[in-house]
């Protein structure tokens, strides 16, 4: 596990659904489950990863929590 937060959320407009990473912008992918979704997303983020690696770019540290977990 990367230690990335995953939203998961259903999409009416898409009708599948989708699991996003706050922390890597445009990472994000769907399925026809939410464990589909995330399994999806888990792939999307390793492949963000080496991408950035690979272009020399910054890789952002995990922070985003949701306002559930803010004390």
């Amino acid at each position: 596990m990367s230690g990335y937060h995953i939203n998961v959320f259903w999409s009416d407009e898409d009708e599948r659904w989708i699991a996003d990473v706050p922390d890597l912008e445009y990472c994000s992918a769907h399925g026809d489950t939410p464990a589909r979704a995330v399994a999806e997303v888990e792939i999307a983020i390793e492949a963000w990863l080496n991408a950035a690696k690979q272009a020399g770019k910054s890789i952002p540290v995990p922070r985003y929590r949701p306002a559930i977990y803010a004390a």
